[in-house]
C-alpha cells in the first residue's frame, strides 16, 4: 500500500462516519434519517429508500410514499422495528413521520452516538495507517526502500492520519452542534 492508496481509503473513512452523522437525529426532518431502515419486501431485505419516494415536506414531517401500495404495512412495521424511534402514521397511501422536539436526555444521547461513530472513524483510519506502515516497513526489510525512505514516508503517513482524525473531530464537533442546538 502506497501513501496514495492510504490517503484514499482514509477519505473513504471519512464519507463514512458523515453519512453514519447523517443517520442521527436532531431536532429537524431528514430523509437520511431513514437510510438504515430495511424493508422485509416478498421475503428480501430491501432498503427502505429503493421502494418509496421519501419526501421532507416541513421542518417535523417526514413523508414516505411507496411505489407499490400494498407494502405500506411492511413499511409502518419496518419503521417500528428499526431504532430511529419514531411512530408511522398510515392513511393508507402515505405514511407520515412527525419528528418531535428533543429532549435534553435523548440529545445527549445522541451526542455519546455520535462520538461513538466518530471513534469508529478514527479506529478504521488508524488500521489504514497501521497498514500502510507494515507495508512500509516490509519494502524497507525487502531492501527495495532505505531507512531514511523509509523513515520519510511513515512520517508521512503519521501526517496524513492525523489530518483525518483532526477531520472526524471536526465533523463531531458540528454534529454535536447540530444535535445540542434547540
Amino acid at each position: 500500500m502506497n501513501l496514495e492508496e492510504a490517503e484514499d481509503k482514509m477519505k473513504k473513512a471519512i464519507e463514512a462516519t458523515q453519512s453514519s452523522f447523517n443517520t442521527i437525529r436532531t431536532g429537524r426532518a431528514n430523509a437520511s434519517l431513514l437510510d438504515r431502515v430495511i424493508v422485509e419486501y416478498y421475503g428480501t431485505p430491501t432498503p427502505l429508500k429503493s421502494m418509496a419516494n421519501i419526501g421532507v415536506p416541513d421542518a417535523s414531517t417526514i413523508t414516505i410514499q411507496p411505489f407499490d401500495k400494498s407494502s405500506l404495512n411492511l413499511i409502518e412495521k419496518a419503521i417500528n422495528m428499526s431504532d430511529v424511534g419514531l411512530t408511522p402514521n398510515n392513511d393508507g397511501s402515505i405514511v407520515r413521520l412527525n419528528i418531535p422536539p428533543l429532549t435534553t436526555e435523548r440529545r445527549q444521547e445522541m451526542v455519546k452516538l455520535a462520538a461513538k461513530l466518530a471513534e469508529e472513524g478514527k479506529v478504521s483510519v488508524r488500521n489504514i495507517r497501521r497498514d500502510a506502515v507494515d507495508s512500509v516497513r516490509k519494502q524497507e526489510k525487502k531492501s527495495d526502500l532505505s531507512k531514511d525512505e523509509s523513515r520519510d514516508l511513515q512520517d508521512k503517513i503519521q501526517k496524513k492520519t492525523d489530518k483525518y482524525i483532526a477531520k472526524i473531530d471536526e465533523l463531531l464537533a458540528a454534529k454535536e452542534k447540530d444535535i445540542t442546538t434547540v
